[in-house]
């Protein structure tokens, strides 16, 4: 392990004058050009919203194993509600947590491109009411720091400040609410194996004093642990498609902590409709001319529609859900 830390940026620069804003910019893509991750604070999300969120997680994964079976998502032909321990895979090894999945809440779509199946309603346990309102609270907030990222991000980056407004349409979210248990096993456990997130923006709420996210940078996995106030935030692989690869998606990865210790974590995953794609950004000269391009993995290709990414990012962890509900589309991946 290195000593290499993330650098931290302050969303509020942005309000704090001409000057103070372009410097935000500045770093935010340096931020994203050197590492493809940092932390984020001065978001406005309240100390109080954290509490509220975190409780209700707590009491989620508290609820009996029926109450969760109620609405595990082998019963979700769209990849939402539980994942009980062991049922999501990355890089096809199993990963040591539970979860519950929550996207936009929106009406089946029957027909159309393979990708329409992820859209419809979620699964909320009817013993948790109050699971909702927080969530709802919690997407409001995240989407709103979203956008505003987003437009530093054209900024920066030599486009109209409108470009991914523009190109975006209905934002796909999601949201997973995660509870890596305690493992007795002596050696470091897979609690998420490395992987590159499939859109393009997260942002990463820890449980204070709850370390386990690793960022590989130069050639090291290098330890990120929780900063009070801020969330980790990376971009995922539809921005370093749309930068030519002058944006960096990063490998990252989750260690299980070892018992009795267990961790919560909420990713919140914000990306454009499934219908769109993002046009590449005609970046300033001296930006192009740093631009490594997109990276190349037979093993995983990027594809330039969102929905595309997503659908073969859903298949590929929770390949029980896929031979439930899509044995045509797991027949076509053989």
């Amino acid at each position: 392990m290195t000593s290499l830390t993330l650098p931290i940026l302050d969303l509020s620069q942005l309000s704090a004058g001409p000057e103070a804003a372009a410097r935000f910019r500045a770093d935010l893509r340096a931020a994203t050009h050197d590492v493809g991750f940092f932390y984020l604070t001065g978001t406005g999300v309240t100390a109080e919203l954290e509490s509220r969120l975190h409780q209700a997680a707590l009491d989620f994964f508290a609820l009996p194993l029926e109450e969760k079976l109620s609405v595990e998502n082998v019963r979700s032909p769209h990849f939402r509600g539980y994942t009980r321990i062991g049922g999501e895979r990355t890089q096809g090894e199993v990963d040591w947590r539970e979860q519950i999945d929550i996207g936009p809440e929106r009406d089946a779509v029957a027909g159309g491109p393979a990708f329409h199946r992820l859209i419809g309603p979620n699964l909320w346990p009817a013993a948790q009411p109050e699971l909702r309102e927080v969530v709802a609270e919690w997407h409001a907030q995240l989407s709103e720091v979203s956008r505003t990222l987003l437009r530093a991000w054209a900024v920066a980056l030599g486009a109209p400040e409108t470009y991914f407004d523009e190109n975006f349409g209905e934002p796909s979210t999601l949201i997973k609410i995660v509870r890596y248990p305690g493992t007795h096993e002596p050696a470091p456990q897979q609690g998420v194996g490395a992987h590159k997130d499939s859109g393009v923006l997260t942002l990463l709420w820890v449980e204070p004093g709850k370390g386990g996210l690793q960022v590989e940078r130069d050639g090291q996995w290098v330890d990120a642990p929780p900063v009070d106030g801020a969330f980790v935030v990376n971009i995922g692989e539809l921005l370093e498609y749309a930068t030519g690869g002058y944006l960096k998606a990063t490998n990252h990865r989750v260690i299980s902590p070892q018992a009795p210790n267990e961790r919560i974590s909420v990713p919140f995953f914000f990306n454009p409709a499934l219908d769109k794609r993002l046009p590449l950004i005609d970046l300033p000269p001296e930006l192009a001319a740093e631009a490594r391009g997109v990276t190349a993995d037979p093993r995983n290709p990027i594809h330039a529609l969102y929905g595309e990414n997503a659908l073969k990012s859903r298949l590929r962890a929770h390949p029980d859900v896929a031979a439930i509900h899509h044995p045509d589309l797991v027949a076509a991946s053989v």
